[in-house]
């Protein structure tokens, strides 16, 4: 009976041990509602991070450069009826308007200088640039397969076209193709860490920057999230407690 008893307890261990290692391997999901609150990444940043940057950065951007419809009038020095007029921008403002409808954006890419990959989220924070640009009423981003398309034709790095000649080079492509374009935008994700033993403290900034196709006047706006990482489910407590344990 002993001996059974210690066959058996085997048994029901090595049932146990297959049963915890199947489920350990299982996966479970299930669909996010729209109300449902992003997930916090515990390693990296993620939808709870990107997704806000890009919100409030596109929202401050577009809300700074000016309208692409202006108002046409008379003046005294003899200006021809119907003609857009070049202006001094309101303070931090891209110069003027250059175009009768909405502006034409190049959107050229996102560089990363943070601390992390970007791996798929990459072309997703293209996209929704994108997609929030071209909802605005005056603005319009050119076909990313457009904007591709071109600087293989003039073999330009998106770096270069911040020269006068290397712009007007990459327009004229882009206008052989039929899409003439007023703005180039540049995208940029910075990251900054701060160390306290087991725990850290990473601020991500993304800056927008919008260039003046022709005049080259450019403007930047940026946002920024903080995030602390910790090893312990305490961390958020202990670090940034009602007692600024932070400072030290």
């Amino acid at each position: 009976m002993t001996k059974f008893a210690a066959y058996a307890a085997s048994l029901i261990a090595i049932c146990s041990f297959a049963f915890a290692a199947g489920c350990a391997g299982r996966q479970y999901s299930h669909i996010l509602r729209q109300d449902d609150v992003d997930m916090v990444g515990s390693h990296a940043a993620g939808a709870a991070t990107w997704n806000p940057l890009v919100d409030e950065s596109v929202a401050k951007l577009l809300g700074r450069c000016p309208p692409a419809i202006q108002a046409v009038g008379f003046d005294m020095s003899g200006q021809v009826p119907g003609q857009l007029a070049g202006h001094i921008g309101a303070e931090g403002q891209v110069g003027s308007a250059l175009a009768a409808g909405p502006a034409t954006v190049c959107f050229i890419g996102i560089e990363n200088k943070s601390a992390e990959e970007l791996i798929d989220f990459k072309d997703q924070l293209y996209e929704r640039v994108d997609s929030q640009i071209n909802s605005a009423e005056t603005f319009r981003c050119i076909s990313r397969r457009m904007v591709d398309a071109a600087l293989l034709e003039t073999r330009l790095r998106p770096d270069s076209l911040f020269l006068p000649e290397n712009r007007q080079i990459f327009a004229a492509a882009l206008g052989r193709a039929g899409t003439p374009v007023d703005y180039l935008l540049y995208a940029t994700i910075t990251s900054g860490t701060t160390d306290r033993n087991s725990s850290s403290q990473r601020d991500y900034v993304l800056t927008l920057e919008m260039v003046n196709l022709n005049t080259g006047d450019f403007l930047k706006e940026s946002a920024k999230i903080r995030k602390g990482y910790s090893k312990a489910r305490t961390g958020k407590w202990w670090n940034y407690g009602p007692f600024g344990q932070a400072d030290g």
